[in-house]
């Protein structure tokens, strides 16, 4: 072969003799030019970036989309400007952002260019599905690539470490917010629902509910079956909130409408007053509710509303027990209600 026939071969580039295959080991993106501006001879790596070409015998203006240096009419405007930085890219769109330098060999009858992928690597590699193998040893990019090996191992262990502490994090929060005895949410469960009811304008219905007798069951039957009923009340009740003690504060979303909620009231009462069996024995409570609804306020705050259906609970008690009264803005009394 002849370089001036830009033949396709094996040449031996700047007398060091090397073959094919040693220049494909030592620079596998590399790509010879003839004089006539045809591949003789191009990289492992390059070619596979681009598989359907034919790459051997093509010009290599054809192949090649030169931005630097610019305004590259010729392979002879290329020969003169050669042994500056080079940014190129594939006409075929395959590998942009290309790096290099060219170089005269075969004493000046070629040019042999060496190129690297330079910032795009990382998508050169996944798009091309590039190993250690396509790099020369030399290259900085295999040790970048084990890098981002070990920071895509850091990141995942590190995804899954704040998964599993959001994790526990929820389940701290959701037991904080719970009375271990009933299961039922606490009375800070209730100042984050009153508050984000309150923040939302959302209309809702407040029950105070407070068990009867209560304290004669601790009393003449012990604390343990005092506990069961507060058990057994829990599941009756839905979507309430334990304050404390023999104390229950039920939330009602969207239910505004005085008869329903005396209806709802009346029913729980019902169910409450019926003896709770602990241990061969009945335990018998009742139950005193005051109510509330936030249409009854202008601006409605908890503390306001906790307090007027605290007054209702009251008037309720002092009514004779086992009553629920609802509260009326603007009187200083709970007005009673059918129960």
């Amino acid at each position: 072969m002849t370089a001036d026939a830009d033949q396709p071969g094996a040449p031996a580039f700047g007398g060091l003799g090397l073959d094919q295959g040693a220049l494909d080991r030592f620079m596998p993106m590399h790509v010879a030019v003839g004089p006539t501006g045809r591949i003789i001879s191009c990289g492992p790596t390059l070619r596979k970036l681009d598989q359907n070409r034919r790459w051997l015998g093509e010009a290599f203006l054809d192949v090649f989309d030169l931005r630097r240096p610019s305004s590259v009419q010729t392979f002879a405007d290329f020969q003169r400007r050669a042994g500056g930085r080079l940014h190129m890219s594939l006409r075929s769109g395959a590998a942009a952002g290309l790096r290099g330098i060219a170089l005269p060999a075969m004493h000046g009858q070629a040019l042999l260019i060496n190129l690297s992928f330079g910032v795009t690597v990382l998508d050169a590699v996944r798009q091309h599905r590039l190993t250690e193998g396509d790099f020369a040893v030399t290259d900085l990019a295999v040790e970048l690539l084990y890098l981002v090996e070990v920071k895509t191992a850091l990141m995942e262990d590190l995804a899954q470490l704040n998964h599993r502490l959001d994790g526990a994090k929820a389940m701290a929060e959701e037991e904080a917010q719970t009375d271990m005895l009933t299961g039922l949410r606490n009375r800070r469960a209730l100042d984050a629902a009153l508050a984000s009811l309150i923040s939302a304008r959302a209309p809702f219905a407040l029950m105070h509910l407070d068990l009867d007798f209560f304290k004669a069951v601790n009393d003449t039957l012990g604390h343990a079956a005092g506990d069961h009923v507060l058990r057994c009340v829990a599941s009756v009740l839905t979507d309430e909130l334990r304050v404390g003690g023999d104390e229950f504060v039920l939330l009602l979303p969207g239910l505004t409408i005085i008869p329903k909620l005396q209806k709802i009231a009346g029913r729980m009462i019902e169910h409450l007053s019926q003896p709770i069996v602990f241990q061969g024995q009945p335990c018998r409570v009742s139950a005193s509710i005051g109510m509330t609804i936030s249409s009854l306020y202008a601006v409605p705050t908890a503390p306001e509303m906790l307090a007027d259906a605290d007054m209702a609970l009251y008037a309720s008690k002092r009514a004779g027990r086992g009553k629920a009264k609802m509260f009326y803005a603007g009187q200083d009394h709970a007005a009673a209600s059918t129960s």
